[in-house]
């Protein structure tokens, strides 16, 4: 039978998976009390929640949360850094803190509710910010629209050219 402790906190993991739009798995080994603490604090600066959680019990959240697929990453100490509101933040700020310390290892993760690997995790971290992303479908969608009015533009400016040729050629002869 389940202790108690261990349901109410299976029941805290299910609800921070459920509302978590990104959570990136760590292996924390090697890394000293101060330097957790620090990664502590700059997630925590972006509104993430970084736990060392129990394998087991984030697997059976995972799976009554509906998120399959995890069982790969759960292996070893490991901590998760839950993402509430942009799903990239969390990604981003491992990943810097890995390249500074070069002891923390991302073990994969969940984003909007699907499992993602490591290298995944890796490839969201690089990704540019939002508003650059924005930014260059903006221009992408702009683009073609811009090419159809200079065709549109194109043929009375061609029309007026001929018409001007014409002109020329009258007054020449």
């Amino acid at each position: 039978m389940a202790r108690p402790e261990k349901v109410s906190e299976v029941e805290v993991l299910k609800e921070r998976l459920r509302r978590a739009r990104a959570v990136v798995l760590t292996d924390f080994r090697g890394l000293t009390v101060g330097e957790i603490n620090q990664l502590r604090g700059k997630l925590r600066e972006a509104g993430v929640e970084y736990k060392v959680v129990k394998n087991r019990l984030m697997l059976i959240a995972a799976r009554e949360a509906g998120i399959q697929g995890l069982e790969a990453y759960l292996e070893g100490p490991t901590a998760a850094a839950f993402g509430y509101s942009d799903p990239v933040v969390p990604a981003k700020i491992i990943q810097d803190f890995i390249r500074q310390m070069r002891k923390l290892e991302a073990k994969g993760g969940v984003m909007e509710r699907r499992a993602v690997t490591a290298q995944e995790v890796r490839l969201l971290a690089d990704l540019p910010p939002r508003g650059v992303l924005l930014a260059l479908v903006a221009g992408g969608m702009r683009a073609p629209l811009y090419g159809l009015s200079n065709v549109l533009a194109g043929v009375p400016r061609s029309l007026v050219y001929v018409l001007d040729r014409i002109r020329q050629q009258r007054q020449t002869a």
